[in-house]
């Protein structure tokens, strides 16, 4: 089965930001992904808003409710008390929960679940408790404890963390090794029950290997690589070409 694009909306929001506009509208641009077969959009709401504004959500919620029923809404975030309290507002489908520092540029590891799975239990069922899937972010290093420790936090999925082998681009080699560790952390994750989702740095030239290596990937979350592509090719056409990198035929 093809792996399902939620299309991270983010770098459209920061390009917006550089000027007190409202353009590039996220609401257009998300309305233009879903429009060409995206199954979800993904937005990561940061405490400082540097890029989607607390004030983007109940816009893109209303998008998917009245235009497109059966997408999905997924946020990301740390899971602070004004995250969750963000999530239980909005009611989202889908919350994935990642361990960034506020000062962070961009999510770069995943959970350590050895220490920190007690508060993601907590966490997790709160959030399920509500009504949302919830994935967590994990490192693709093949560590099977590790995905053992996860599936204990009560999630549902795990999000692999592909930035390591996003950065291969340049190094084949580096980029093989890399894809096969992410592959044994998704065997890892299918034996405990888990489902498996994707993202960071993905491409139209990455996806494929990916998704022969992990044919039941359920679902990639993809922002940079996608809206620099969106500058040469247009939004709809570069969501047709990251559909057809995840498997699908159109």
């Amino acid at each position: 089965m093809p792996a399902k694009l939620s299309v991270n909306l983010n770098a459209v929001a920061t390009l917006r930001n550089r000027r007190d506009l409202p353009w590039p509208s996220v609401r257009h641009l998300g309305r233009l992904a879903l429009q060409a077969g995206a199954y979800g959009l993904t937005v990561h709401p940061r405490p400082d808003q540097r890029h989607i504004r607390f004030n983007d959500l109940p816009v893109l919620r209303a998008l998917i409710d009245d235009e497109f029923p059966k997408a999905e809404f997924n946020i990301e975030g740390y899971p602070s008390e004004d995250f969750l309290q963000l999530c239980e507002k909005v009611q989202p489908e889908q919350v994935t929960l990642v361990p960034d520092d506020p000062t962070q540029a961009t999510s770069d590891h995943g959970f350590d679940f050895r220490t920190q799975g007690e508060m993601l239990k907590l966490v997790i069922e709160r959030l399920k408790a509500g009504g949302m899937r919830v994935s967590v972010f994990a490192d693709g290093d093949g560590d099977v404890d590790a995905v053992k420790l996860a599936k204990a936090t009560g999630a549902d999925r795990i999000e692999l963390y592909t930035g390591p082998y996003g950065g291969c681009f340049d190094n084949p080699r580096e980029g093989e090794r890399q894809l096969e560790l992410l592959g044994l952390t998704a065997d890892a994750a299918f034996a405990e029950g888990l489902g498996v989702n994707a993202g960071h740095d993905l491409t139209v030239e990455n996806l494929p290997a990916l998704m022969r290596r992990i044919p039941r990937l359920a679902e990639v979350s993809i922002g940079h690589g996608l809206t620099a592509d969106a500058l040469v090719y247009g939004m709809a056409e570069t969501v047709r070409r990251f559909r057809r990198a995840c498997g699908e035929t159109i």
